[in-house]
C-alpha cells in the first residue's frame, strides 16, 4: 500500500468483500481510490460525464503504469469520456474508439474492483459498439446500488 493513497476514514463496502477491501485491517488497500470510484460513479450516474472523468483521472496520477489500479482508472477515464462523446456530442465513432480502449485497459481487472460492477461495464461497452443507444440512461453499479451525485458531492471536485 502507498501511504499517499491510504485513507482509513473511507467507509467499508456496502456489501461483501470486493477486490481492494482488506477484511484483516478493516480498510481499503487504497482509500483514495475507493473515494474516486464512488464519486466517479455518482457523477457518471447523474449524467455528469466530465466530472466523472475528472474523479477517475485525478486519482489515476497516484499510480504507476503497469498496476491494476492504473489500468482500472485509465479504463474508467475512457468510459466516462466515451459516454460524454455519445451523449453530449452525438459522436458515436469517438465513443466506440474510447470504449475499445477502455476494454483493453479493463482486461484482467477483477469484476468487483473496489466494488464497481465491471462485468456490467464490459458487457455494456461491447454492446454499445453495435448499438450506441444502450448507454442512454445506463448507470453504473457499485456495491449493488446505482448512486447518483447530489449537490453536496460537488465538494469532492474542489478538494
Amino acid at each position: 500500500m502507498d501511504d499517499h493513497t491510504h485513507d482509513p476514514t473511507v467507509a467499508p463496502p456496502l456489501a461483501g468483500e470486493p477486490t481492494g477491501w482488506n477484511p484483516e485491517t478493516g480498510h481499503w488497500d487504497h482509500g483514495t481510490l475507493r473515494m474516486a470510484t464512488l464519486y466517479g460513479v455518482r457523477f457518471f450516474n447523474a449524467g455528469e460525464f466530465h466530472a466523472s472523468h475528472d474523479c477517475f483521472e485525478d486519482e489515476w496520477y497516484n499510480y504507476g503504469s503497469g498496476t491494476t489500479e492504473s489500468a482500472f482508472l485509465h479504463g474508467m477515464v475512457q468510459v466516462a469520456a466515451g459516454a460524454y462523446k455519445h451523449v453530449d456530442f452525438e459522436n458515436d465513432d469517438g465513443m466506440r474508439s474510447l470504449f475499445s480502449t477502455a476494454l483493453q485497459y479493463l482486461r484482467g481487472v477483477p469484476d468487483d474492483f473496489y466494488g464497481l460492477d465491471l462485468a456490467d461495464v464490459r458487457s455494456t461497452l461491447r454492446a454499445a459498439h453495435d448499438e450506441p443507444t444502450v448507454i442512454d440512461g445506463w448507470q453504473l453499479r457499485i456495491g449493488g446500488e446505482r448512486p447518483v451525485a447530489t449537490e453536496s458531492d460537488r465538494q469532492y471536485l474542489v478538494d
